[in-house]
């Protein structure tokens, strides 16, 4: 259950090595929580990440999940939920591909989608099932500006995120009332290892950014945290310009 202060005492991080999940799990195990679970494909880097939080003092778990193997997520995520009550649910994994390879290879833009969109959506689903289950819970799902209007430059990205963000929405208005709540978190250009050697846009922000974010987000209970807070007003703008003006612009 969460704190008193409304904190939560257990975290599930869906995408274990992500920059901005481990951020957040550094961030929540320094105020309350004391139980992590990292779910993601085996590695290296999985056992590190497991690793340098359990050093932070929480009981740290891993356990094995795929997004592109929607399948085994009910019964890998099962586990997690068998073994207690878990507060928050961070949808934490996606890929960014390569526009300009995943165009000429269709293949490879549906990994994208898939990874992004279609895992999200099982993995989403199954949570919060077990989240209702429990009768509490938050669930957060990390989107992105991208999925705000389709660019050229990322379209394909774009649209996996803009997918997510209207399920995730609509997965909120269905679960309002029954104790779980679900907050979407719209980052801008994060600096990670994801989006090295490319050209930093404007308004970029940190994995520590998002994660103080997030945290600020969870204790007012949001809906929708945009990170940082002023491309709401800019994403605002860019939405209404028109299509033909908008191909122009270096966005």
């Amino acid at each position: 259950m969460k704190d008193a202060f409304g904190m939560p005492q257990s975290l599930l991080v869906l995408g274990g090595t992500s920059e901005i999940g481990l951020a957040t799990a550094r961030r929540l195990v320094a105020r309350r929580t004391r139980t992590v679970w990292l779910a993601g494909r085996p590695s290296a880097a999985l056992d590190a990440a497991a690793a340098e939080l359990r050093a932070l003092g929480p009981d740290v778990h891993t356990v094995a999940f795929d997004a592109l193997d929607p399948a085994a997520h009910e019964v890998a995520l099962g586990k997690v939920f068998a073994e207690g009550d878990i507060d928050l649910v961070l949808l934490a994994f996606g890929v960014l591909g390569d526009q300009v390879h995943d165009e000429k290879e269709p293949l490879a833009a549906v990994r994208v989608a898939g990874t992004n969109y279609t895992g999200a959506v099982s993995a989403g689903l199954i949570c919060a099932k077990a989240l209702q289950t429990q009768g509490h819970g938050s669930l957060v799902v990390l989107s992105s500006v991208a999925g705000e209007r389709a660019r050229r430059g990322n379209f394909i990205y774009g649209s996996s995120k803009a997918g997510l963000d209207a399920f995730a929405q609509g997965l909120g208005d269905a679960l309002h009332g029954t104790g779980v709540h679900v907050m979407v978190v719209r980052p801008g250009f994060v600096r990670t290892r994801m989006t090295a050697g490319l050209p930093e846009a404007p308004l970029a922000t940190t994995p520590e950014a998002v994660a103080l974010a997030i945290e600020a987000g969870l204790r007012r209970r949001a809906e929708l945290v945009w990170v940082p807070g002023a491309l709401r007003m800019v994403m605002s703008a860019l939405r209404h310009v028109p299509r033909a003006v908008f191909r122009r612009l270096p966005v």
